[in-house]
């Protein structure tokens, strides 16, 4: 796998793993630029969601993480955003599959229901799978109206 430039945000109950990834990714040589939130202190998902959302949409990452409680809020503040495919995964195989055939340009984690070995698998295998393009090119397109 090949060093990425990656966006990472959570709220206040993704921020413990948000930081665990974080360092993870950094020790393996990605450069990651961290959105916040900066401490367990209540915090709004969407804020944190649509600062990651913005960095993909304009190009200045390659690929976004999120993080919060159950992964669906943030989840769906970040898809709202064109260009955006947000993927909430909570296993390695849905990680992958996200890749493969959706082209997800963003993983979402339920922080309060993922092991966070589980947690760094999805990531991993989420940065290391290419979008299969074929017969999904087509189905994808049809994402953004």
């Amino acid at each position: 796998m090949t060093n990425i430039k990656l966006a990472i945000g959570s709220d206040h109950a993704g921020f413990a793993l948000k930081e665990k990834i974080s360092k993870y990714l950094q020790k393996k040589g990605h450069e990651v630029k961290d959105f916040g939130c900066f401490s367990e202190e209540r915090a709004d998902y969407a804020d944190y969601a649509h600062a990651v959302a913005n960095a993909v949409e304009k190009k200045d990452v390659q690929i976004g993480i999120l993080l919060c409680g159950s992964g669906n809020g943030i989840n769906m503040a970040a898809n709202k955003h064109k260009g955006i495919r947000s993927a909430l995964c909570w296993k390695r195989e849905i990680a992958e599959l996200a890749r493969l055939h959706n082209d997800a340009n963003i993983l979402a984690l339920p922080a309060r229901f993922i092991e966070e070995e589980e947690a760094y698998k999805c990531v991993d295998v989420f940065l290391a799978t290419p979008f299969e393009g074929g017969r999904h090119v087509a189905r994808v397109a049809k994402i953004d109206c």
